[in-house]
């Protein structure tokens, strides 16, 4: 088995995209803990992810990055989707009959934080957009 080195994150682009990404999951209304659990993230850099002001730069993970990834690629989905904010913004709210979500919303099934939950509503939702891409 080989042991390759994980890729190093620039540390500037990690702490815009969780700010990015912390700004999404607030207009979905997550909770803190929702959000914290969604991206494997302290409370503490949750809260200063949060901050309106320029965050420094952050050490994220290979897990960190992939999650933050998916928060943006689902909302890229959902801008393709719908055109009103209501739909864009309220749709991880709302209760969804799709066998996977089972009643559940979106945000309720990632919101356990297990990163194939995660996964597999940003799958299901990038779905969505069809060939649109």
């Amino acid at each position: 088995m080989l042991n390759l080195p994980l890729p190093s994150f620039d540390k500037a682009a990690a702490a815009t995209g969780l700010k990015a990404a912390v700004t999404i999951l607030d207009k979905w209304g997550a909770s803190g803990e929702q959000g914290e659990a969604i991206l494997r993230v302290s409370h503490s850099t949750y809260a200063r992810a949060k901050k309106k002001d320029v965050m420094q730069a952050i050490n994220l993970d290979r897990d960190q990055v992939t999650r933050i990834s998916f928060i943006l690629n689902i909302h890229a989905a959902l801008r393709i989707v719908f055109d009103n904010p209501e739909n864009l913004y309220g749709f991880m709210k709302m209760i969804n009959h799709n066998p996977f979500f089972a009643g559940r919303s979106p945000l309720e099934v990632m919101g356990n934080g297990d990163f194939v939950s995660v996964y597999e509503t940003f799958r299901r939702i990038d779905s969505m957009r069809g060939s649109q891409w």
